[in-house]
């Protein structure tokens, strides 16, 4: 938004129009005990030129110029410059909420070629009109998943992303749903199937996976999914990885996926916001949170598009609602539909092909810790040294590194997650192996 200021006739103006000769008259109805005495401790204003002068040597004090290896759910792809051509226009980006068909059709057409990408992707029969984020999209599956099976118990694997595992947990405290961790094999950084056969139990409501996991392992979703639908569960499935999308076949025996689409145009800005998606088959169709937009017809038989199912508190009775979540993330869940529009089918797995080819080069030239099949990412031993020393070194030659593991697997001290996305040079995937 450009910087306009106001000047001292336009001021004038708006005090004549509210009875008042100066700002202070504005606030003449307060007490003088509530009132400030001194001016505000702000510095002086500047001009237009200072203020874009000031917000670029603020820009070059980030990592401009930098090769980034860190992904562990947000990652560093391309962004089509058209994304946000589109998304700036007005009509998109100071709309609200769609309630009103007649006047909203754009927004709603939007979302409903949103969702029926995303049906596409996941190869599940309805998709939502978007969630805040990919944890907490994975929270509300696991709701989902306890109100469809009316049982409480979770079952999460620990590859799944540790912060969305927390995010569950805070979900769950309140609502008294026990939840456990099964764990991972040392040697493959899979999932761990047979822990989670011991595990399972009949109060278990959903076994929570994640693929590709968090160690960039993919899982063996059709081997899971027959464990958990034997032991009367649901599976949730999640991804933080949306291009993953464009190569490996979609979990289509998981009963829910959850995920996040930062992936899809939308920019890190240091932690969001994104867009998190829920789909699901038909006949669960009822308790998915959120809302969906559906495909009509007007009086004049003219193809059309409307709020059709609407789940939340703010719509139906409290009791009977799927989620308190109060908004979808529309206008970010268009930089994803933008994305997915402008790549296509085919683009879409070019770009996974790219993601895989170079990040299995990288991994050629680094001391693997896993033996897992993998997409972009994986984890690297960090052969004595430790991962923050590493970094550093890598820092001095402008390469952001991985994310040390130790952090979140204590049992994994030595070792770094790195990922390498189609924005990963060969010389500066060159320059971090040799740091190694």
């Amino acid at each position: 938004m450009r910087y306009l200021p106001k000047s001292d006739s336009e001021r004038r103006q708006m005090l004549e129009a509210c009875g008042v000769e100066t700002p202070e008259g504005l606030f003449a109805h307060l007490p003088d005990a509530v009132r400030l005495q001194r001016p505000l401790q702000l510095a002086a204003g500047i001009s237009e030129y200072e203020i874009v002068d000031y917000f670029r040597r603020c820009g070059d004090r980030n990592a401009t110029g930098y090769a980034s290896f860190l992904g562990a759910g947000v990652y560093a792809h391309y962004r089509p410059v058209l994304v946000d051509t589109v998304v700036s226009r007005g009509e998109f980006l100071t709309a609200y909420t769609p309630y009103q068909a007649e006047i909203s059709q754009g927004t709603l057409t939007s979302i409903f070629e949103f969702q029926t990408m995303i049906c596409q992707l996941t190869g599940m029969d309805a998709a939502n009109a978007s969630m805040y984020d990919g944890s907490t999209a994975l929270a509300e599956a696991a709701l989902m998943a306890a109100r469809l099976t009316s049982k409480g118990g979770l079952l999460v694997a620990r590859t799944v992303h540790p912060e969305y595992r927390q995010v569950l947990k805070t979900y769950a405290r309140n609502q008294g749903m026990p939840i456990a961790e099964f764990g991972y094999d040392q040697a493959t950084g899979a999932s761990d199937l047979d822990d989670l056969g011991r595990r399972l139990n009949p109060l278990t409501a959903s076994v929570i996976m994640q693929s590709p996991n968090f160690f960039g392992v993919v899982e063996d979703v059709n081997g899971a999914a027959d464990l958990a639908h034997h032991g009367g569960a649901l599976l949730a499935m999640g991804f933080t990885e949306a291009v993953s999308l464009g190569l490996l076949e979609p979990p289509a025996k998981a009963d829910i996926i959850a995920g996040e689409l930062q992936s899809f145009a939308i920019s890190p800005s240091y932690g969001g916001p994104y867009a998190g998606i829920i789909a699901t088959r038909d006949k669960f169709l009822r308790q998915m949170p959120g809302r969906l937009v559906g495909e009509t017809t007007d009086t004049h038989g003219r193809r059309a598009f409307c709020l059709t199912l609407a789940t939340r508190e703010q719509h139906i009775r409290r009791e009977k609602a799927t989620s308190n979540i109060c908004t979808n993330q529309a206008l970010i869940a268009l930089m994803a539909t933008v994305f997915m529009s402008v790549y296509g089918k085919q683009g879409l797995r070019e770009l996974a092909v790219q993601n895989l080819a170079k990040a299995h080069y990288l991994a050629a030239k680094l001391p693997l810790r896993f033996s897992g099949p993998f997409f972009n990412e994986f984890v690297v031993s960090t052969n004595g040294r430790s991962p923050e020393e590493l970094n550093s070194a890598l820092l001095e030659k402008k390469i952001i590194g991985g994310l040390p593991l130790g952090r979140f697997y204590p049992e994994l001290s030595g070792a770094m997650l790195v990922c390498a996305t189609e924005m990963a040079r060969r010389e500066q995937m060159d320059a971090l192996a040799s740091v190694f």
